[in-house]
């Protein structure tokens, strides 16, 4: 979200437009474009690892994959099965997270961040379409990860750049733009989903490129509501750039220490969408009024109550700052900790009270995606603002890019951890996601003893903003 704070690069529009929601009538065209994006990447998330498991990656089928020997000798190892479908789907989901800086490399030497982002969104569509294809399987991945890394920066960017620096209505902006995200989160696995698992899985990725495309004429519309570009803006800002202190050092010096501790972290929030499906497709009991439920659904339960829980925890900690002093960033960071632990112990919890010949009942698993929906609200959002609030100005935009290497960190060790679902019981398989999520209790508590005043004692305070 801060990325676009941090990189004005665009002439800003007509401030007393207030066609959308009292805001400029740009950010409803971003907004409905976004959510054809998001809907288009959630589709992909929530279908992949099933998609590898039940059908592509079973003898007979894969070996017609091109490149997939190869890749499955030279780099997986000769993993098979669903060790191989955990390994690829961490592959392209940590890739996902690093693409974004080259698209932003793209947009500002060469090409603009308008016509980059017309670009990221042809190539996803052509990368939904390809799945269609399944020799092609592996050339839909890298169309997908290109296209998602031209498009996930350069459209956040143009929201701020709708608002000058000193126009208010801006925080409220990217929180409106944040619910059109959740939306399509919530909605995607229902579709899509829903399509893949009962109608036929080319279906589920035909959709969501059908849906990527409606995405791109939104955004094609509303050409003429959106900033335009200006190299003289990135010029100024070349000219003004300080000298970096000591104190600016130090607190880089500190956000790159936390970028490990946020991916080991948020291993169990991202492994939901991968070794956590194949054990809920196989063992659990989505029997619903006579009906078995589609797996994918699990994807909009979990979106479903973060959503929830996002509004839930804002709410409290503003009623709670009312009568009461509010925790800094790095407090709220170990409060969610403290329940994505609880939230990993129900998953434990759950594998070591069923038999092995019976379905698991959803008690538990609701349980854990509440308390871990709870942990991601006072994680992620929260970790955000933390890193756009003490990154020195000077790079602001280069520490944010640096912040999602996080996630990058995180999907690789999903792709490396979930690997081990079909050798280990399923017990140590969960406490492992405990062990992580405790692991970064104690790096937070670590962080606060040692470094916490100089982490929370800044002039910019926007987490309340973004919290």
């Amino acid at each position: 979200m801060t990325v676009a704070d941090a990189t004005p690069d665009y002439e800003v529009g007509d401030r007393d437009d207030r066609a959308f929601l009292g805001h400029p009538k740009g950010l409803g065209y971003l907004g409905f474009t976004e959510a054809c994006e998001r809907f288009s990447y959630y589709s992909m998330q929530t279908l992949l690892v099933l998609y590898m498991v039940n059908y592509l990656l079973v003898p007979g089928r894969m070996e017609d994959v091109l490149g997939l020997e190869w890749l499955r000798t030279h780099v997986y190892d000769g993993l098979q099965g669903q060790p191989l479908a955990s390994a690829i789907f961490g592959t392209y989901t940590a890739l996902v997270y690093a693409t974004p800086i080259l698209g932003g490399i793209i947009a500002d030497r060469w090409l603009g961040r308008n016509t980059t982002l017309i670009i990221g969104g042809v190539l996803m569509a052509i990368g939904h379409f390809l799945m269609a294809i399944e020799s092609a399987f592996l050339f839909a991945l890298l169309a997908l990860l290109l296209g998602v890394g031209a498009f996930k920066g350069n459209i956040a960017t143009q929201v701020g750049a709708l608002y000058g620096p000193n126009d208010l209505r801006r925080a409220m902006a990217f929180q409106i733009f944040y619910i059109f995200i959740n939306a399509s989160v919530i909605v995607a696995p229902l579709i899509s989903g829903t399509l893949g698992e009962r109608v036929g899985w080319h279906y589920g990725f035909g959709c969501a490129g059908i849906v990527m495309i409606i995405g791109l004429v939104i955004y094609l519309m509303g050409q003429k509501h959106l900033p335009n570009e200006s190299k003289a803006s990135r010029t100024d800002a070349k000219a003004t750039r300080e000298p970096m202190t000591r104190d600016d050092w130090t607190r880089l010096a500190a956000l790159l220490l936390l970028i490990p501790v946020l991916a080991i972290s948020l291993l169990t929030n991202q492994e939901i969408f991968n070794a956590y499906l194949v054990w809920g497709d196989q063992r659990f009991n989505l029997q619903f009024m006579g009906t078995t439920l589609p797996t994918s659904w699990l994807i909009t339960l979990d979106a479903g109550v973060s959503f929830a829980m996002l509004v839930a925890v804002a709410a409290f900690w503003k009623w709670w700052g009312r009568t009461r002093r509010e925790p800094d960033e790095i407090s709220k960071m170990i409060i969610g900790s403290v329940f994505t632990v609880a939230g990993g112990l129900c998953l434990f919890t759950a594998a070591a009270t069923t038999p092995d010949d019976a379905k698991i009942g959803l008690f538990w698993p609701v349980m854990f995606h509440l308390l871990n929906s709870i942990g991601f609200a006072h994680i992620l959002p929260i970790s955000l603002a933390l890193f756009s609030k003490i990154a020195p100005k000077q790079i602001t935009a280069t520490v944010i890019g640096l912040y999602y290497f996080g996630f990058f960190g995180a999907n690789a060790l999903v792709g490396y951890i979930g690997g081990l679902y079909s050798s280990l019981p399923t017990t140590t398989f969960w406490l492992i996601h405990v062990a992580s999520a405790a692991f970064g209790l104690v790096a937070f508590i670590v962080f606060k003893l040692v470094l916490g005043k100089r982490m929370t004692d800044t002039v910019q305070d926007q987490a309340r903003v973004l919290s």
